[in-house]
Order: structure tokens, then sequence, then C-alpha cells
């Protein structure tokens, strides 16, 4: 039988409670060894080695092509490419991005161990797909600025690729892609005024927010969007917090100029709406298990309380005050939270 590989502090917690176990009767002597040599301790996390390894070389892929068109032959040769019909490099982007689909989808029936590095080919073809689907807005582009219409097309190229591959990271920037469409075609309608309905940007998306974790709930139990749903849920209450908690700084107000003019204390409603927000998760999240709404509730909870602290009471206090009422809060939080994981591992 193949051992369990765990970290370290997983396997000082089980060797704990197998020993407790045996102490109490629960198990005999046989059984409590069977379990302890059922793990080990992993050595080195090569895994997230590897994932950040991929990560970094994509990035330093792109510094490096930053550097390359600064080089003069780089920019001439670039200056003829200007000329090129934008049709011509839609189709040698999407011909780029349907190969490298191709070839990554291969490589995970093939390779099915390499995930970082599979999905590094598959990101590269998600960025060839955004500039197919760029220049091709180039090429039919009347003057109407109505850019949009290429991030809804981006939706469903995106979200077509993410079903037909089961790939979780293409269904990521379909879910990116939604919300650009969403800010970009709120503004074409309003001609890129302040407001939408009498909603600034914030307050536009803690609506979206609350339409994409609606529809996540809704389609919960269908089965074509089991592999998804977790990510559009993370995703949907990432647009609903950060849309809030920029709320509860900037009030319904559609300029820095207007802003700039009032109190803070004058949006302060606003922080109330969001701590309740956040709130009612964590409960939700208490009352149905569900760890997602409830590590949103008591990390947005805390940003809020604390976001606020820092704009009525930086400039109103000593800063040493300031400074020692911050680190009291933070120790309080901390002797809670060790309590609470103490209680839970007693109860384990």
């Amino acid at each position: 039988m193949t051992k369990l590989k765990i970290d370290r502090q997983e396997s000082e917690f089980l060797n704990e409670a197998i020993s407790r176990w045996e102490k109490d009767g629960l198990l005999d002597a046989d059984k409590a060894a069977e379990l302890r040599n059922s793990y080990e301790v992993k050595g080195f996390d090569w895994m997230r080695l590897a994932k950040y390894s991929f990560w970094i070389a994509l990035i330093c892929g792109g510094v490096s092509f930053t550097f390359l068109i600064v080089n003069d032959a780089v920019v001439n040769w670039l200056k003829n490419l200007y000329y090129t019909p934008d049709i011509v490099i839609s189709i040698i982007s999407g011909a780029a991005a349907a190969f490298l689909f191709y070839w990554g989808r291969r490589r995970e029936k093939l390779y099915p161990e390499k995930v970082f590095s599979n999905e590094a080919v598959v990101f590269t073809g998600v960025l060839f797909t955004a500039c197919c689907i760029a220049y091709l807005g180039k090429t039919f582009d009347n003057g109407s600025r109505h850019y949009s219409v290429l991030f809804l097309l981006s939706v469903f190229v995106y979200g077509f690729l993410a079903w037909r591959m089961q790939s979780k990271l293409i269904w990521l920037f379909a879910l990116v892609s939604l919300g650009s469409w969403f800010g970009t075609e709120t503004g074409y309608q309003t001609r890129w005024s302040d407001y939408f309905l009498g909603m600034n940007y914030p307050l536009r998306f803690v609506v979206f927010g609350l339409i994409l974790v609606a529809a996540c709930q809704l389609l919960r139990n269908k089965k074509w969007f089991a592999c998804f749903w977790e990510h559009t849920y993370v995703v949907g209450l990432l647009y609903l917090f950060l849309s809030l908690w920029m709320l509860s700084i900037f009030g319904n107000y559609g300029n820095l100029d207007a802003w700039y003019n009032i109190k803070q204390i004058t949006v302060l409603y606003w922080g109330v709406i969001s701590v309740l927000f956040s709130g009612g998760f964590l409960l939700y999240g208490l009352k149905r298990s569900d760890n997602i709404a409830r590590e949103f509730g008591i990390t947005f909870l805390i940003i809020f309380i604390y976001t606020k602290y820092f704009e009525y009471f930086w400039d109103n206090i000593n800063k040493a005050v300031f400074f020692a009422i911050l680190a009291a809060s933070f120790w309080l939080i901390g002797r809670k939270a060790e309590k609470i994981w103490n209680l839970k591992s007693k109860a384990a």
C-alpha cells in the first residue's frame, strides 16, 4: 500500500490523535502501529516549486519579450509588421491558439502528472485567443468604440473551450471576460458617464457579484456545472466583496473630484452595509457548513473594520496610540483564533 505523504504538522496531529485513541482503548497496539505506518512526512514540496517555477517562467518570458522588442532590429521588424492586415494577425493568432489547445489537451492525456506544465501550455493558448479576438475586433471596427462586444465574444469562446476541455483555468478567463463585458457594456450604454441606473462602478459590480453568486446556487446540482461550480462561486464572491470594500471607501460617487469634496463620515453607511454583508455570509457559512462563504465572511469582516479604523483614526490620534490599539486588537484576534483551533483539535 502506498503511504500517504503529509506535512510535518499534520503528522504530529495524527500521531497525537492515534496515541490518544490507543490510550483510551479505542485502538489496539497493532492497529495503532498500522495506522502510523500508513503515512509519512513528505520532504521538500516539489509540486509547489514546480507550480511557482512555471509561473515565474511565464513572467520572465514576458519580460524577455519586452526587452526583445526594444532592440533596434526587432523594432524595425515590428514597424514592417505594423502594416500587416489585422485579419492576418487574427488568423495566425487563432491558429497558434488552436495548436496550443490541441497540444495541451494531448499532453494532459499522455502526461497527466505534469499538471503545471500542461496548464502553462493552455495559458499560452488563452493569450493567443485573446490576441485573435482583439485583432478580429480591429478588423471589423467601425469607430463605435463598442469594445464590450469583444469581451462578450471572449466569454462564449472561453466558455466553450472550458466546457470542451474541462479546463478550470480557461473557465476563470471566461468569468473575468464576463465581468469585463459587464463593466464596458454598462459604460458604453451610458456613453461612459459616471453612473448607470444611478450606480457607480463599484455598486454595479456588487449587483453583478450577487447575480453570479445566486446563479451558482441555482446551478449547484447541475451535472455539467459541477466541474466549475467552486471556481464560479469564489470568483462571484470576489467580485461582490471587493466591490463592497471599494464602495465602503468611495460610496456611490462616480468620480474622484466629487469624492474629494465630501467628509468620509458621509459614506459610513456603506461601510455598515458591507459589514452586514460579511457578517451575513459568515453566519450562513457557519449554519450551512459552507467553508467558502464562512472564510470570505470572516476575512472581509476584518478588512472592512480595519479599513474604517484607518480612515477615521489615522489623522486623529497619536501614531503610538494608533499602532498600540492595532497591536492589541490583532493579539486578541490571534488569541481567540488559537482558542478555537485548540477546541477543534480536542474535539478531533
